[in-house]
């Protein structure tokens, strides 16, 4: 498993009949290229999946009938090391991972004929095997690629492969080997570089304008054995070489033979030559060239690279600020969607389950993501320990257990599936895993039988004030509860329904009782996550809900924003929900620090980590962790909400900014494309066949302030003037 070349399959065969169809069937522990006579098959990167490999293992199914031909054929795998064969080290410890090996794969090829007679070719010991010109390939750092070392034809069926060795055969990682029934990652995106300065003979920076997840791919030309290396950062120190000291901070390499987000390619010296990852992907803007020979540099673009999610919503408004934090946001979720939620795509690519849930509804509003969420809740059970408990970061190779996965972060096996059912209307996501949230409530209700609990993260990198964790936790272990109780309800479960309902409620009463001052009408001491976290998990008294809004507007009023991620998660719909839609909405147009606008008039084409852009710490530039922000405006400024699964039934309250002439949202929900916008005076709510609407008329509205119920069509409605 230390071996750093990334190893060459290949397998000769004879087709002699016409074929009907062929499939190939490909499970592996790690990650692959196929090939079939010298052809690449599909347009998946990064393929399989990362899973808990020791538990579930991953097959992907392949259309190959056109690549085959009558006659001679030649099947080809490269495979590369992914979460399967971790070789950087870093404070997550994916090095020492139970089930660290040497790359494994089994394949199975069916021919069907047709003359109705079938064939399988599949992998074995009559398999060839050689090691390949990609010396180093490291999922999380970089990859490394030496062409001289370049194999011509190795995948066709006239390569002579008398000299490479028969492939050994392996157990499997996991007894599971089941289909990746999900939408695939791609390189989405090609980018041109906006501008590429030379700053001596040996090094040069792009600059591709914007922040992405992905991989480079350079043209170059120049000596055999010239050593060209591509440093990827996501900003620039002042004299213009990439500073990468924001998100290197948890690598931990023993030596220098693996640089930080740093690919090397040594060159053939046969002419033009082309490099581009294969099993590895950045985060990043920038890419410094370095090489002390003479190049020519005929191309170079950076690809976007993330699970290939189609969209499903769509933002539009008269304020260019919120247009860039809307794609801001877009860019930050997608970047960090690969295969996977993840938190940033250069320091960690690590599925933290906080951010995950946090920015789960500005996903589901904007793309069709529910494939990637339900293969991840897969990996959940999988990790889940026998007591219910989760880590916090999921796949883990064994670290996150004993940090970080309080219920604040570790909600996601109750969020995530509720959040499946309401927007795509499906049960399955809450059949698939009641038991797993069963038996984590349980750990909770055992451990915390007071109903209250400090078990957690709390509100991570607030602007400056600090909520108490016992407080932010507490509220997330009541929704979690109370979340089975609603599940138990759908799945027609009458007494844990009540069980886990009556449970919900004494955490409630107990909440209330440590934190609430109703003479005061606020949380502790009355700190913005104080009040927003109870606002938008529905902990406040429903006589008190209104004050404490209130008293959340004035202290936001005072202070500007001063929250930190479940803050965030709260803030701005618990403004909105409590009538107070103008304070939230200058908080998300805000341009000065701290927010979201501060961001982009800082040149931002992503979230950021943290709110001063010139943080000592915690300062990756594509983070997702601040992107409620993007349901807020569907939620509050649309005013569209599922009230029933699968959007049959929406609650529709638009709020509209005196200043905002123009603004709509559009969202495919399962039933259709549902519309909610302005322009001047005039608003319009469009809904399609089987959905019902109960539109909150907005007092602005010629006869407004009152409730309709509304049928599909279209509606329009005038403002006052």
């Amino acid at each position: 498993m230390d071996l750093k070349p990334a190893p060459y399959f290949r397998h000769k065969f004879t087709v002699k009949k016409p074929i009907k169809q062929a499939r190939a069937y490909i499970a592996v522990g790690g990650l692959y290229e196929l090939s079939l006579n010298g052809q690449r098959i599909g347009d998946h990167f990064l393929d399989p999946l990362y899973t808990r490999f020791d538990r579930r293992v991953l097959y992907v199914t392949h259309d190959v009938t056109s690549a085959l031909q009558r006659g001679e054929n030649a099947i080809g795998v490269l495979l590369g090391n992914g979460w399967y064969n971790h070789q950087s080290t870093a404070v997550w410890y994916f090095d020492k991972a139970p089930w660290r090996n040497r790359p494994t794969f089994c394949l199975d090829l069916y021919i069907q004929y047709t003359d109705g007679t079938e064939e399988r070719v599949s992998s074995g010991r009559n398999w060839k095997t050689a090691l390949s010109p990609t010396i180093f390939n490291s999922i999380y750092t970089a990859e490394h690629y030496d062409a001289r070392l370049e194999i011509s034809g190795w995948d066709s069926a006239d390569f002579d492969d008398k000299d490479w060795k028969n492939a050994i055969p392996r157990s499997a990682p996991a007894g599971k080997i089941v289909s990746q029934s999900v939408r695939p990652i791609r390189k989405t995106l090609e980018i041109k570089p906006v501008r590429i300065i030379q700053l001596n003979d040996s090094i040069r920076v792009v600059d591709f304008g914007r922040n992405i997840s992905g991989v480079t791919g350079i043209k170059v030309k120049g000596a055999e054995g010239t050593e060209v290396r591509l440093r990827h950062a996501e900003r620039l120190y002042e004299n213009g070489r990439t500073d990468i000291s924001n998100i290197d901070a948890h690598y931990r390499p023993t030596d220098d033979t693996d640089p930080f987000q740093t690919d090397i390619f040594i060159l053939s010296g046969k002419g033009e030559e082309y490099f581009c990852p294969k099993f590895n992907y950045k985060g990043f803007q920038y890419v410094e060239i370095q090489c002390k020979e003479p190049i020519k540099i005929l191309d170079i673009k950076a690809y976007f690279v993330h699970s290939d999610v189609p969209v499903k919503g769509k933002v539009n408004s008269s304020d260019e600020l919120l247009n860039k934090i809307w794609q801001a946001t877009n860019a930050s979720y997608l970047s960090n969607f690969v295969g996977y939620p993840t938190d940033c795509p250069q320091r960690e690519k690590n599925g933290w389950t906080g951010d995950a849930h946090i920015a789960s509804e500005t996903g589901l509003f904007n793309f069709d993501g529910i494939t990637v969420y339900e293969k991840w809740l897969a990996d959940h059970r999988d990790e889940q320990q026998a007591n219910g408990v989760l880590p916090s970061i999921i796949p883990t190779g064994g670290w996150g257990y004993e940090w970080g996965n309080g219920p604040d972060w570790t909600s996601t096996i109750a969020i995530i599936p509720w959040n499946l059912y309401m927007y795509y209307g499906d049960k399955r996501p809450l059949e698939e895993n009641y038991d797993a949230l069963k038996r984590y409530v349980g750990y909770l209700l055992e451990n915390y039988p007071s109903g209250l609990t400090d078990w957690g993260l709390g509100d991570w990198i607030p602007v400056k004030s600090r909520s108490p964790v016992e407080l932010t936790s507490t509220a997330y272990y009541y929704t979690d509860v109370l979340i089975l109780s609603k599940m138990a309800g759908v799945l027609g479960n009458k007494e844990d329904e009540k069980f886990y309902a009556d449970k919900a409620d004494y955490i409630k009463n107990a909440f209330n009782q440590k934190y609430f001052i109703p003479e005061k009408a606020i949380y502790g001491s009355g700190l913005q996550t104080e009040l927003a976290v109870p606002l938008y998990w529905g902990l406040v008294p429903k006589e008190y809900k209104q004050q404490v809004a209130d008293n959340l507007a004035i202290r936001v009023k005072s202070d500007g924003l001063d929250v930190g991620l479940l803050g965030t998660k709260a803030i701005l719909q618990a403004l909105s929900d409590g009538g107070h839609g103008e304070v939230a909405y200058a908080l998300a147009s805000r341009k000065t620090y701290p927010s979201w606008g501060w961001w982009i008039m800082n040149g931002a084409t992503t979230l950021f980590e943290n709110w001063p852009i010139d943080a000592k710490s915690d300062i990756s530039m594509n983070h997702i962790m601040f992107g409620e922000i993007g349901a807020w405006y569907y939620k509050a400024l649309g005013g569209i909400r599922p009230e029933s699964a699968g959007f049959q039934k929406i609650l529709v309250k638009p709020f509209i900014p005196r200043e905002l002439e123009r603004f709509s949202v559009e969202l495919e929900s399962p039933l259709g494309k549902i519309v909610s916008g302005w322009e001047g005076r005039n608003y319009t709510l469009e809904i399609p066949d089987g959905v019902e609407a109960e539109l909150h008329v907005p007092k602005e509205f010629v006869g407004g302030s009152k409730v309709l119920k509304l049928k599909a069509g279209r509606h329009t409605f005038k403002m006052e003037p």
